[in-house]
């Protein structure tokens, strides 16, 4: 794999994680490209990453969404 890839790859993760996300997952894939008649690999980036989001607190009922939550398949 060229270094040129890996590099990249580093400076996408930074970007994520700048962001504020926590990357989880990478896979990065290099392969000729068949719609080129250049020498030249391509690649590809597949990048998973979570990122918690706060609630607003508008759902504030007296209920729990325990109580309110009709989901058949949830145990009580």
């Amino acid at each position: 794999m060229d270094d040129a890839m890996l590099s990249d790859q580093r400076e996408l993760v930074e970007r994520i994680e700048a962001a504020g996300w926590d990357v989880t997952d990478l896979e990065l894939s290099a392969y000729d490209s068949p719609w080129s008649d250049e020498d030249a690999p391509e690649a590809t980036v597949t990048i998973t990453a979570r990122k918690p989001y706060e609630s607003d607190g508008a759902d504030s009922d007296d209920e729990s969404e325990d109580e309110t939550d009709n989901n058949p398949f949830r145990l009580k």
